[in-house]
């Protein structure tokens, strides 16, 4: 315990010099000639409170003095407020990660942003890759397949990279603009309103401390029975070793009415301090409760955020599918006599985007007319309005494979087959169908069954 009060003594310490240095240089001011003007009156008005204070959270640290605490409701808004201020910086650069993965341009915006300098603009990724793919098809030939498949690819690529600069410039502005606000407006706000409410608190500490030192001095100085007491004649006893000059009158010949002026003046000290401490309480404890003001205007940010990232996936799923099927006609040409549609599809198509809402949300983009079906995937409309009847139509009799089934499928009408996982059927596809679907085979079961919930095995 001995080396733990020494290293805490030596820390108060150290702080009262740095307080004391910081104060001094903050007091003097150069004149024009060159020499420094000191207000000492300020100077040791000042020094006497950083005095006071460093020895009031001393002696806290210390055990040794009574710290004031702040009652529960308080507490939980301050801890409230932590929490908020800890968890807005974790989002705030996570979601800078999503929009930007890259860290050296992240620093880069950084910089640019602090010396108050317009962002140079930058290609996004897919811009770059549909402007490689597009320059690769001119020199390939764009009449050759290759060519023209990579200049419908690049196409999309480049549309794909204008909807992610949407969504970066989207989500900067409508989510990590309102973020970083609170923290360098109204956090910084709070954070120096709660170190001078800290200030408030030491100095109603020390002068609850200096006046029960005076009170107890003054109920010692009643108990003397007699002023020639022997006692040392050097005997020195300070009411306050911060507030107070020490006094070089013996015990003996110190007045009762000296030490009832003392008393009085901690208390009316004690009285203003208590006042700016409970002003200060009340101003932090509004600031405080501004967080719930704060958590209301980052939730409409949030869900500002989540429609621009739903913009920006709708439109990419829209891009793809178009692309999917220009590739799919486009595949039937050059590959005659093979199955047409992505057979090696590994994950279902989403079963909650709709592309009928995508066309309502982007009519720029052209789109072909589906119906949507209980299972999620979507059904041409001219499939169903010219559909075939299966029960007349016979296997050819070259062209039948087998596939695996990824995924369950609910069939949506009569003309459907349902499917389960893992389980192998047997599909071909029929002139004139749809090339997203094939004609499956279980048993004495027949029924349309969508590509992409199929392995084609050899």
């Amino acid at each position: 315990m001995g080396p733990i009060k020494g290293r805490v003594r030596r820390g108060g310490f150290g702080l009262i010099l740095v307080c004391f240095g910081r104060l001094v240089a903050v007091a003097g001011r150069r004149r024009s000639g060159g020499e420094m003007d000191f207000n000492m009156k300020k100077l040791a008005s000042d020094a006497g409170v950083f005095f006071s204070r460093a020895v009031q959270f001393t002696e806290e640290k210390l055990g040794q003095a009574e710290k004031t605490e702040l009652d529960a409701h308080f507490e939980n808004l301050l801890a409230r407020a932590d929490s908020t201020k800890n968890w807005t910086e974790k989002i705030l650069h996570q979601t800078e990660v999503l929009l930007q993965p890259n860290p050296s341009v992240r620093v880069e915006e950084f910089l640019y942003e602090k010396l108050d300098r317009k962002v140079p603009s930058r290609v996004t990724n897919g811009e770059l890759l549909a402007q490689y793919m597009m320059e690769a098809a001119n020199d390939f030939g764009p009449g050759t397949p290759y060519g023209k498949t990579l200049l419908r690819v690049g196409e999309t690529q480049k549309r794909l990279g204008g909807a992610e600069r949407d969504f970066m410039h989207s989500a900067s502005v409508n989510f990590l603009n309102p973020l970083r606000n609170f923290l360098e407006g109204d956090w910084r706000t709070i954070t120096k309103e709660r170190r001078i409410l800290q200030n408030r608190r030491l100095d109603l500490d020390a002068c609850k401390a200096r006046l029960k030192k005076a009170k107890a001095a003054e109920a010692k100085a009643s108990a003397v029975p007699d002023f020639q007491e022997t006692r040392p004649r050097n005997y020195i006893l300070s009411a306050s070793a911060s507030a107070s000059p020490t006094l070089t009158f013996p015990v003996a010949l110190w007045p009762h009415q000296l030490w009832s002026d003392e008393v009085e003046k901690a208390e009316h000290e004690l009285r203003l301090a208590q006042t700016e401490f409970d002003r200060q309480a009340e101003v932090t404890r509004l600031l405080l409760e501004g967080i719930s003001s704060t958590h209301v205007n980052h939730l409409r940010c949030l869900h500002e955020f989540v429609e621009s990232q739903t913009t920006y996936y709708a439109q990419g799923y829209q891009y793809m599918l178009d692309l999917q099927k220009q590739l799919g006609s486009s595949r039937g040409e050059i590959f005659p006599g093979t199955f047409v549609g992505n057979a090696e599809s590994t994950s279902p198509p989403p079963a909650t985007t709709s592309p009928t809402t995508v066309a309502a949300t982007i009519p720029a983009v052209p789109t072909i007319p589906v119906v949507p079906t209980v299972g999620g995937a979507p059904t041409p409309a001219t499939a169903v309005e010219g559909a075939l009847n299966l029960n007349d139509v016979k296997p050819p009799a070259s062209g039948t494979r087998k596939a695996r089934v990824l995924y369950d499928y609910e069939a949506a009408d009569s003309s459907e087959l349902a499917l389960l996982a893992d389980e192998l059927i047997t599909v071909y596809s029929l002139p004139g169908m749809d090339p997203d679907w094939l004609v499956g085979e279980r048993g004495n079961q027949k029924g349309k069954v969508p590509v992409t919930y199929l392995e084609l095995l050899s």
